[in-house]
């Protein structure tokens, strides 16, 4: 099964000041985030609000975003829910539109407990797209399926035949990086956290990613690749740090899915406001964000249009 190489961006959903969906900006967002050195998308995730979604909304973001995205370029389409059927039914979706994979996260509720819960989850949903590879995104803050990974990979392997991997979330890098050596890299562990690129990829790791500050810092986290690759540790280290100065400021005003958006609209692409009952940002904070921004240089070297 294919690895992933490279950056992929988790899109914010553009809405329209009524709040309904706006299908009409994917096609310059992925024109950007091409230009930007990101490799495809991973819709309707935590950072495009994707459980505050209807299942037909969820449908028509899918169907716009492959119907756009040229040859090469990965949608790969998050179907989880707290609904199992509607996330079979979104697997076969995704499969029928021919999108280039799917994944889920653990449902905020029920809560999942146990390793077989977690499994026969996953197997439940991957089965209904059988032709697609199936990634666990393991995102424990936000569901609280605290439980281990390398166990996870060691249930589902020879079980699952469309499991690939995980979109891995979380702060261990110690676990991430067991999960890696499995088996010799049998599964591909795509690196879920921009603020650790460069320590996994010393590890031996983050080859392939998952992140949402690639939306509008997307230049940097992938120059941090290609510095690493090329053997420029120095340059890999201040784009890192310079990734962590851009997180700092987004954690001052309610983090990625609400600041990112407003970063956006900043930066000339207004993408709406985020859903009931995130807290949108006030016109004073934006004004307060631009200016922390502005202090570390970030409008010099955001992704460019």
């Amino acid at each position: 099964m294919e690895k992933i190489k490279g950056l992929i961006n988790a899109p914010f959903t553009p809405f329209h000041e009524n709040g309904d969906l706006n299908l009409e900006p994917i096609a310059a967002y992925t024109a950007m985030l091409m230009k930007n050195g990101l490799q495809g998308v991973f819709i309707n995730g935590s950072s495009g609000e994707g459980y505050m979604l209807t299942t037909e909304e969820r449908m028509a973001l899918a169907e716009k975003w492959v119907s756009v995205a040229p040859k090469g370029f990965k949608v790969i389409v998050h179907v989880g829910s707290c609904c199992l059927r509607e996330s079979q039914c979104l697997a076969r979706h995704a499969q029928s539109i021919r999108a280039w994979g799917i994944g889920a996260m653990a449902p905020p509720f029920p809560k999942i407990g146990r390793i077989e819960e977690l499994v026969k989850y996953c197997e439940a949903i991957a089965s209904n797209a059988p032709d697609l590879p199936f990634y666990y995104y393991h995102i424990p803050v936000f569901n609280g399926a605290y439980l281990p990974m390398l166990d996870l990979l060691k249930a589902v392997d020879g079980r699952i035949g469309n499991f690939a991997g995980i979109k891995y979330t979380y702060e261990s890098l110690y676990e991430y990086n067991q999960c890696r050596l499995y088996k010799d890299g049998k599964f591909d562990m795509l690196h879920g956290q921009d603020e650790t690129i460069l320590p996994c990829l010393a590890q031996g790791g983050a080859q392939g990613g998952i992140g949402g500050t690639t939306n509008y810092n997307g230049r940097e986290l992938t120059g941090i690749i290609d510095a690493w690759n090329s053997g420029d540790i120095e340059t890999a280290r201040e784009k890192q740090n310079f990734s962590q100065a851009v997180i700092n400021v987004i954690c001052h005003f309610r983090g990625n899915i609400v600041a990112g958006k407003r970063i956006m609209k900043l930066m000339g692409f207004n993408l709406g406001s985020n859903r009931i009952p995130f807290q949108n940002m006030t016109d004073e904070e934006e004004q307060h964000m631009k200016k922390e921004l502005e202090e570390i240089g970030f409008f010099a070297r955001c992704n460019q249009f």
